[in-house]
């Protein structure tokens, strides 16, 4: 399965095998899960939810200050 991953100014093709979590998929690209927030076609999703072919997987940084 192919998906596209959107990470800050990168934007990268990523294959994957089988049922993997958005957070796998992440872990695998070296993308800390702490401080994001992930949308999966546009849509804000738990880390937890599937990845499946096709996907566009946009990862937001976020930012806490005071």
């Amino acid at each position: 399965m192919t998906i596209t991953v959107i990470y800050g100014n990168e934007k990268q093709t990523v294959e994957i095998q089988g049922n993997m979590t958005i957070k796998e998929v992440m872990d695998t690209m070296d993308i800390s899960s702490q401080t994001v927030v992930v949308k999966k076609n546009n849509e804000i999703v738990m880390e937890e939810e599937i990845a499946e072919d096709g996907d566009i997987i946009e990862v937001i940084r976020v930012i806490y200050g005071g």
